[in-house]
């Protein structure tokens, strides 16, 4: 008997080190950092014309609409502008919560696009940056100019590659640099580039809980094609209302695509040759509710 108690006893007191043992543990495991994720860098899929670092959640649906109007300096007897637009309607579905895939088509040439985007990686409190790649294809259906020549539907095919890399520095600034690659299957002289490389800089500055100064600049890098087009400069406000974000914006790209903004932007800001324009983004959720 008293070794059954003696037993016990020792039973007791080898269970109760092992569960110090585990609750130190536990403690010392609780002391390593969580991986926690940066969230909400940009408040779209869009900076201001071209892409932001964010997705489109997994599941949502973006429909987006994006209006340009005419030159602000071509006077009065165009309403600077107001008489004339460019329109590109665009749908944004999130496959994954990392990847996303998007279709548009837009008046300017009647150019259909399409295109992924995937976040390879997010920035975290182990990682202080986010990175995505944009991959697109654009396909201009004007008639073509030459109908004497044999054409083919390659020669409408024009492809985009970008890399996108930003942080989010606080709850009010967020930085963005983007590196693209333009490639034209079909060229309009033959000393023209069918391949072109750019550098871009953008960011967001919010000042209210609904409301942000957006910003992106496209340097084009020498070559042919920048000499033959402008370097692509926009400035917009974001405003939050609920479902739906407005993005106002001046910009001297009349383009609302990739291909287009990159390598055939006219307008020069020195000159007043200005675009002012708008995006409406409305979300849906097509994810089955649990």
């Amino acid at each position: 008997m008293q070794k059954a108690i003696f037993y016990f006893i020792l039973f007791l007191s080898l269970s109760s080190r092992t569960v110090k043992s585990q609750d130190l543990m536990d403690l010392l495991a609780d002391d390593k950092p969580k991986k926690e994720f940066t969230t909400a860098a940009f408040k779209t899929t869009h900076l201001v014309i071209g892409q932001s670092i964010e997705n489109v959640a997994k599941g949502h649906l973006n429909f987006m609409i994006s209006h340009h109007f005419g030159l602000i300096n071509s006077g009065v007897s165009n309403f600077w502008g107001l008489d004339q637009s460019t329109i590109r309607l665009g749908l944004e579905y999130g496959l994954f919560d990392r990847l996303e895939i998007g279709l548009g088509r837009s008046s300017y040439q009647k150019t259909v696009d399409g295109y992924l985007k995937y976040k390879l990686f997010r920035q975290s409190n182990k990682l202080p940056f986010s990175v995505s790649y944009f991959g697109g294809i654009t396909v201009n259906t004007l008639p073509f100019e030459d109908k004497s020549r044999v054409n083919y539907f390659t020669s409408r095919l024009a492809f985009v590659n970008e890399l996108l890399i930003a942080r989010k520095f606080s709850n009010n600034l967020s930085l963005q640099l983007m590196g693209l690659h333009v490639h034209k299957n079909l060229v309009k002289r033959v000393i023209d580039q069918n391949d072109a490389f750019a550098a871009g800089l953008g960011g967001r500055f919010k000042f209210t809980q609904r409301m942000s100064v957006n910003a992106e600049y496209y340097y084009v890098m020498p070559g042919q094609t920048a000499k033959d087009c402008k370097n692509s400069l926009s400035v917009g406000v974001d405003l939050e209302t609920g479902g739906h974000v407005f993005q106002l914006f001046l910009t001297n790209s009349q383009p609302l695509f990739e291909r287009g903004f990159i390598t055939e932007t006219q307008g020069n800001w020195s000159k007043g040759e200005i675009y002012f324009g708008f995006n409406i983004i409305r979300t849906f959720s097509m994810a089955k509710s649990k």
